[in-house]
């Protein structure tokens, strides 16, 4: 809640974004990465995480095959907290964790163990990715952020 109050309403103030400016870019990805490495394990367990501005979560859809057909899969998707969705004016479709989805928060010790960052270092620089993120956003920036 600290975090969607504070990006909907406050510009970024550059010694917010410290770590940020301490990491090279390739540290930056490599948190990135290790982030996108643990939010895929829970996935791959049913769960839903939540990241603060919204949520990481896997939901049934269905995909055209051959001669009409459909088949049920699952798609990964990111589903944006409903305030920022609000505030920013923001298009997409209505799509809901599914019924009985565990939420998980991020759980920044088991993704420092992975890393040879400290949890520390790996709390800031998502936390002040996702400040740059809203200020862009708020902005009318057009934002890449892509996870493999």
């Amino acid at each position: 809640a600290e975090m969607q109050r504070y990006l909907l309403y406050n510009s970024v103030e550059p010694e917010e974004l410290s770590t940020l400016r301490e990491l090279s870019t390739i540290e930056i990805c490599k948190i990135w990465s290790a982030m996108s490495r643990h939010i895929y394990k829970q996935l791959l367990q049913k769960q839903a995480v939540e990241i603060g501005v919204g949520s990481f979560v896997v939901v049934p859809t269905h995909a055209s095959v051959a001669e009409g057909k459909v088949l049920p899969v699952e798609r990964p998707m990111f589903l944006l907290n409903k305030p920022l969705k609000m505030f920013y004016n923001l298009e997409s479709e209505e799509t809901k964790i599914p019924e009985g989805t565990p939420v998980v928060q991020l759980d920044f010790e088991a993704i420092a163990a992975n890393t040879h960052f400290r949890r520390e270092i790996l709390e800031q620089c998502v936390q002040e990715t996702l400040l740059c993120f809203a200020e862009a956003l708020r902005d009318n920036k057009e934002v890449e952020f892509s996870f493999r």
